[in-house]
This record gives C-alpha cells, sequence and structure tokens, in this order.
C-alpha cells in the first residue's frame, strides 16, 4: 500500500534546527506514556531508524488518522496500518497491560509481563508481548516475515491475495495464481536476498537477487498487481525487481463493464475504450449500449484482437464449430451479448452472456462480434482502437473476414473447372510451342520458369543493362562474404543495390530455382529482392538499396571505415536498440519457421542489418547461403570477416549444421548491440587479460556479480534509467546468454528467442556455456 504523507515529516528526526514544533521520539510505548493521541506529536523509531511508527492522516478518510509503520528515509512508503479512527481516539496501555486503539483492545496476553511495552523491532515489526503486526499484514509483507496461508493474506482496497496463492478481485473472481508445475501453490515468505519462498520449498528468483544492503517489500498495489521492489538505502527511489502480472489489462476489474482496455507502451500506459456503438456511463468507467437490442433486430460489429473473459463460454456443440454455426449460435440465444472466433483452424467458439474485463491483445488470436442493433450506424472497424500495431515497424493488424459458406460446393466446382480448362490450355499451347521451336527449348524453359514467380517477382536482367545502372560497377557500397555490392539506379529512376556473386555453386537451373525460393520470402524486416542476372557466367542480384548502411556503422562509430569527410550517425538510445533486436529476430524465426523452404542464414552479423530511415532493421544477405559452396563458409583460412560470429559446430566439423547456429550468431550480435563493443575486439579495449572472452565476462557480471550495468554501453549509460530500460536491456542480455550455450541443443529456437526478447515467455537462468571457460580450473 502506497500512501502520500507529509514530506517534512521524516526530516523531523534528523533536522530539529529547522522547526520549532520537534517530535517526541520515542524508542517504546508503555503504560506511563499513554494515552497517546493523534494530534499529540511523537514518533516510535526502531533501533536502527529504518522503520518509523506514528499517527498519520488517513488517505482514504477525511479528518481520521491510523497508526502506521512506515520506512523512514522512505515517507511515502506505509507498509502497515491500522483502521482509520477519530482525533479523539488515543493509543494507551492499561495498568493491567491491554493496548487499546480507539477503546478497542488489540491483545490481552494471558502471560503478560510486567509493564509490557510497544516496541518497533528492526525487521519492521510492530511487537507487544505475544502480540506482532506481521501477524496480521495489510497489503505488505517485509523480508522474513511469515504469510498467514489462509484467508485475505494481504489486502488492498477490491483486490485481495487469498491463501497465500491466487488474487482475487472482489468478491471471488480470480485472476492469477503462483503455479509449480502447474499446480497451485501458496507462498511462504520474501527472503532478505530477494526470493520468493513457497510452501513446497521452490522458490522465484527476483531481478536483483543477492544484491547486498537492499530494502525490499513485497506489496499488492492499488492496480491489483503484486510487485516485489527494492532500494538502496538512501537513494529515495524503489524499484520494481519482480511483478505477479507483466500485461496490465490482464487484471480484472482495471476497465468497467462494456469498456475494452488497451495497453499502449508500457505496464501503466493504458486506456479503457468503449467499443463501437456503446458510449461512456455516468460513473465514467463502464460504458453502456447506445441502441438497446430488440430480438430479431440486430446485427454483429467485428473487433479484431479484443477478448471479454468474465461470462464467455467455450461453445462444445459440433454443429456450431465453424464460423456460420458459431454465429446463429449466438443469434438464436437472446442473452449472448457476443461471441468470439479464432480463424486458425482449430474452429475455436466462445459465447458472451457479459461484457466484463475486456481487452485488446494480439495475442488472444481472437476476433469478438459484438451484437448490437441493425439501426446502429457504426462500422464494423473498432475505430476505439488504432488499426495499426506499434512493433518493430507499424503493420496492419485486421484479420481476414471469412468467406461466406453459402454454395460452397458450386463455387468450389466452379473454380477446379476453370483451373483445369487454363491448365490445359496453357499445356496445348507449352507443347505445340516446344514443338515449333524445339532448338530454343532452353530459352523458353527460363523465361516459363520466371513466369512461376509471384506478381511483383524479380525482374530477368541482362547483364549489360545491370553494367549501365551501376556506371560499370564503380560505386561500391559495401563488401559481404559472398560478394561485392554496387549501387545503381535503373532507367525507371529506382535506385537499386546490386550484389555481384562469387564462387557460386550448381548450374544455371540450380541458381534459377534457389532465386525463386529467395523471391518469395517476404518479410517486413527482410530486404526486398527486386531482380536478377544469370549470364556469360555471372550470378547477380539486385535488391531495393537502403541508404543508411548496415547496423555495425550505428554501433561502432569508432571503428567505421566511411573515411573522414563521413557523415556522423547518431547514438542509438535503448528503446532503438531494443526495436532492432525484436525486428531481426523475428526475420531470422521467419526463415527458421515460416518459409516455405527451409532457409538458413549462416551469416549473421551487424553489417548484414541494414537500418532505414526510421530505424526499422533489414536483414539481408539471406538464402545466399544455399548459393554458395558449403566450404568457402566453413572453412576457416577463408572467412570473410565473421570469425566472431560462427557457432563452434562450424569448426567441429563431425557436428552437424543446423539452425541453431544462427542462432549462437544472433545471440553474439544481441551483445554488441547492448554494449556497443564488438565481441573480437573486447579484450584488447576493456581487459588486459586474454584469458576473458567478451560473452564469458558478460555472463560473470549478469549471473555471477549481478552487474547488469556494467556490460552496457557506456556512451547513453547517462540515458538509462532501470524503470524505463531494465526490463527490456534485461531481456536483450539474458536471451543472448541462452543462444550462446556451446551445445546446440541448449540453444532456444528463433521463434522462441523472439518470444523472449519481447517478453512472452520466462527467462530462467541459462547454464554455463562451458566453451568459454576451457581455460579455467575447476
Amino acid at each position: 500500500m502506497t500512501r502520500l504523507l507529509w514530506c517534512t515529516l521524516p526530516l523531523l528526526l534528523f533536522l530539529p534546527s529547522i522547526t520549532t514544533a520537534q517530535p517526541q521520539i520515542l524508542t517504546s510505548f508503555n503504560a506511563s506514556d499513554s494515552p497517546w493521541f493523534p494530534t499529540q506529536n511523537k514518533l516510535l523509531i526502531s533501533p536502527s531508524r529504518t522503520f518509523t511508527a506514528g499517527f498519520l492522516p488517513s488517505p482514504t478518510s477525511s479528518g481520521s488518522f491510523t497508526f502506521s509503520i512506515f520506512y523512514t528515509h522512505f515517507n511515502s512508503t506505509v507498509v502497515w496500518s491500522s483502521a482509520p479512527v477519530s482525533s479523539s481516539s488515543p493509543l494507551s496501555i492499561s495498568p493491567s497491560g491491554v493496548l487499546s486503539l480507539n477503546n478497542t483492545s488489540w491483545t490481552v496476553p494471558s502471560t503478560s509481563p510486567p509493564n509490557p511495552q510497544l516496541t518497533l523491532l528492526d525487521s519492521g515489526a510492530l511487537t507487544f508481548a505475544n502480540w506482532s503486526s506481521f501477524k496480521f499484514p495489510t497489503d505488505t509483507i517485509l523480508p522474513e516475515q511469515i504469510i498467514p496461508p489462509t484467508g485475505k493474506t494481504l489486502v488492498n482496497g477490491k483486490f485481495s491475495l487469498v491463501n497465500a496463492t491466487s488474487l482475487v478481485f472482489a468478491p471471488n473472481d480470480s485472476y492469477w495464481s503462483f503455479t509449480s508445475n502447474s499446480n497451485p501453490v501458496a507462498l511462504l515468505n520474501l527472503t532478505s536476498a530477494g526470493s520468493l519462498m513457497f510452501q513446497d520449498g521452490t522458490s522465484l528468483i527476483a531481478a536483483d537477487v543477492g544484491a547486498p544492503n537492499r530494502l525490499r517489500r513485497l506489496t499488492l498495489g492499488p492496480d491489483g498487481n503484486l510487485k516485489v521492489y527494492s532500494a538502496a538505502p538512501g537513494s529515495g527511489n524503489w524499484t520494481v525487481v519482480w511483478r505477479a502480472i507483466q500485461e496490465r489489462c490482464t487484471i480484472h476489474g482495471t476497465c468497467g463493464t462494456g469498456s475494452i482496455c488497451a495497453t499502449l507502451d508500457g505496464y501503466d500506459d493504458f486506456n479503457c475504450l468503449c467499443p463501437p456503438g456503446f458510449d461512456r456511463a455516468s460513473d465514467g468507467q463502464s460504458c453502456r449500449r447506445r441502441i438497446p437490442l430488440t430480438p430479431a433486430d440486430d446485427k454483429f460489429l467485428r473487433l479484431d484482437f479484443v477478448s471479454f473473459t468474465d461470462g464467455a463460454t467455450p461453445l462444445s456443440d459440433p454443429s456450431a464449430l465453424n464460423f456460420e454455426g458459431c454465429r446463429s449460435y449466438c443469434a438464436r440465444n437472446a442473452s449472448c451479448l457476443a461471441f468470439g472466433y479464432k480463424f486458425s483452424g482449430s474452429q475455436s467458439c466462445v459465447l458472451n452472456t457479459r461484457l466484463v474485463n475486456g481487452y485488446w491483445s494480439p495475442a488472444t488470436e481472437l476476433a469478438t462480434f459484438l451484437r448490437v442493433s441493425r439501426r446502429e450506424s457504426a462500422t464494423t472497424n473498432f475505430t476505439g482502437m488504432s488499426t495499426k500495431l506499434e512493433t518493430t515497424c507499424p503493420v496492419r493488424i485486421r484479420l481476414p473476414v471469412p468467406r461466406s459458406d453459402s454454395n460452397s460446393t458450386t463455387w468450389n466446382l466452379a473454380i477446379i473447372c476453370s483451373l483445369f480448362a487454363v491448365e490445359l490450355l496453357a499445356g496445348v499451347f507449352s507443347f505445340y510451342a516446344f514443338l515449333k521451336k524445339y532448338s530454343k527449348y532452353r530459352d523458353m524453359a527460363r523465361t516459363f520458369g520466371l513466369e512461376l514467380l509471384p506478381a511483383g517477382g524479380p525482374k530477368r536482367f541482362t547483364y549489360a543493362e545491370l553494367k549501365s545502372a551501376t556506371k560499370d560497377f564503380s560505386a561500391v557500397v559495401g563488401h559481404g562474404g559472398f560478394g561485392v555490392v554496387y549501387r545503381g539506379e535503373l532507367p525507371d529512376h529506382r535506385i537499386v543495390a546490386v550484389k555481384k556473386l562469387k564462387s557460386v555453386g550448381g548450374g544455371e537451373a540450380e541458381f534459377w530455382a534457389e532465386v525463386t525460393i529467395i523471391a518469395r520470402m517476404h518479410h517486413l524486416n527482410l530486404v526486398r529482392m527486386w531482380g536478377f542476372c544469370a549470364e556469360k557466367g555471372q550470378r547477380l542480384l539486385v535488391y531495393e538499396y537502403i541508404p543508411n548502411g548496415s547496423l555495425d556503422k550505428y554501433l561502432f562509430p569508432a571503428n567505421t571505415s566511411d573515411g573522414a569527410n563521413a557523415k556522423e550517425r547518431p547514438i542509438l538510445d535503448w528503446s532503438i536498440r531494443y526495436r532492432i533486436a525484436v525486428g531481426v529476430a523475428r526475420a531470422i524465426a521467419y526463415l527458421h519457421e515460416e518459409c516455405l523452404e527451409w532457409v538458413l542464414h549462416c551469416d549473421i552479423k551487424p553489417e548484414n542489418i541494414l537500418i532505414e530511415d526510421d530505424f526499422c532493421p533489414k536483414v539481408s544477405d539471406f538464402g545466399l547461403a544455399k548459393l554458395a559452396k558449403k566450404e568457402d563458409k566453413v572453412s576457416m583460412s577463408k572467412i570473410r570477416g565473421t570469425r566472431g560470429y560462427m557457432a563452434p559446430e562450424w569448426v567441429i566439423q563431425r557436428e552437424p549444421i543446423t539452425a541453431k547456429a544462427d542462432v549462437y550468431s544472433f545471440g553474439m550480435v544481441l551483445l554488441e548491440i547492448v554494449s556497443g563493443i564488438r565481441n573480437f575486439e573486447f579484450r584488447m579495449s576493456t581487459l588486459e587479460s586474454e584469458d576473458w572472452y567478451f560473452p564469458k565476462y558478460a555472463y560473470e557480471k549478469v549471473y555471477r556479480e549481478r552487474k547488469l550495468e556494467e556490460i552496457l554501453d557506456k556512451r547513453i549509460m547517462e540515458s538509462y534509467d532501470g524503470r524505463v530500460h531494465g526490463g527490456m536491456v534485461e531481456r536483450m542480455v539474458k536471451t543472448a546468454m541462452w543462444c550462446l550455450q556451446d551445445r546446440p541443443e541448449a540453444r532456444p529456437s528463433m521463434g522462441k528467442v523472439a518470444k523472449m526478447l519481447e517478453g512472452l515467455v520466462e527467462i530462467t537462468e541459462p547454464g554455463r556455456p562451458t566453451i568459454f571457460y576451457l581455460n579455467d580450473e575447476e
């Protein structure tokens, strides 16, 4: 619980010269000190002065007071408080040893010692004989305080932690629980080192676990989330090092009935919006229907990625599992206010009888169809929400509208017959052309192969055309492991990048097959290929031109080879670095898991990550490993500037090369994005010992010394804010440690890597990569 106190209250303990009304400092309170009225200027302090107890104005009841315990140096943080009392209700101890507040007994010890005293311990516990405030927590648990196993353990407004296990929204709406192996488990206590211990002996580690000299507390906040806070003594600031729920909108009660909660940017940045056809109710929280529903006079408005979790019932009727059946079932049911459907082939239909706890998130994979009056003029677009999802780059998020199932058999038959007729005519024509121009069959086959490429696919250029466009290959813009890149301008004034390949194996047929595969790869974070050339022994690829160059120019400006007159590039801030890391991870995951043809990149490094004007990353050189000879990539004598990014299995020839080799390279790039230092230049620029390799140094700092900040880019450390950037930077470093495991099977897939960076999965502590400790003595 967080309550605002008078800002000068704790200063009275240490600066008596600045006020004429100095408080009376008590180290204990006994019968001779009674009574203690709320208006009296008294404070009870712990021996180390870490905690202070006294009367404070009640934040919920005007003119009332609460007897509270709070941190002396954090005057806005209350850890325990009594019920509100009036200014005439004293705290007193009777001669018989009864402690009371507002004439209500707190305890009557059966074996009370002579002259019992009320004391405040350094642990934060208020004690009187055998009574302790630790046995009756309000909304905060302090280190080593045992949590009561039953009842409402913690309470804050309408939210409570019940039986030390589940978070509940009043009266009994449970929305989150502690689990171990998918089973509920009760919380035992918060250790002084920062771990959460459970009744079954398991534990959960917070971000700063083991950091010395830290004040810690576990608090149920007014937002309904359970969080662990940490602060260095004297810093004056609390930092959230663990929270139970990562997405604010999934907490029940965040928005009112009929509202849709939308997280915008970060945990606390959200809006409660009304769906189309609804207006804000008089309470300011709920939304009410603009036009009441009438029987047989309604329609459905589609809301993409919206889910109402309360009152949602999955439909199991086999006749209603397709979309039309789900819609009809809801339309016939007067109590059905909306229905949800997943267009994933799983035939998932959900009926909503209440519009409560609504939230928007692409993770729902659900489209909700809201029931409104047919007279409602609102459109089917969810205009209360943005139509674009702000990911690495803006993307449209609307799901495809399903085609009606009416006359589906006739329609499918017509399509099949039409396709058969077209294929028959094409076959007859092709056979006729083959007989007529047998001598030119080879050229015709090449052309026919290109016509199979999708609309807008690559164009076949002649060598003369590309030679003219690049001014006889004079404008060199880059060198790569697969060839040299030239800047060119096509006759239609498009600026292109022309890559002249070298060491290409196989014949022309194999080259066309690989080009066809590359042409079908379309992703927001992949460089688009526009054309190619295959003649006179030359192999060239034509790509879109990215004028801003590659990522290494922004990460390592001191090592750039642009020359003395090169344009000065900005230093990337933490948010942009995180967007670049997520975009690259999604692109590589697309190559590994979503393409029709499985593709290994084999050369992931900052030089192959291009940056657009809006700092959207574009991965280049993908698919070229399929065109090049394998020995040119794995021979250590012919490494083309990629020595620091190659996975161990490239060197150990008996190890098979899998997609996990790209995962290793991406992990190395992640560390460079965070630190701004090349991994193979690390020891000469940072340490003198050659025994320290960059990944080993990072692992020691993150998991041994718990000093994450020491591996971050020193050029922008002044802009680093742990509350804003801590989560994303920590995910980047810990994900990199998982990617750099020496055994391929220990590394996650690129799909999981992307989810780890986005915070969709929990990142556990990885094993120590033994390859970086080969010279260590065990």
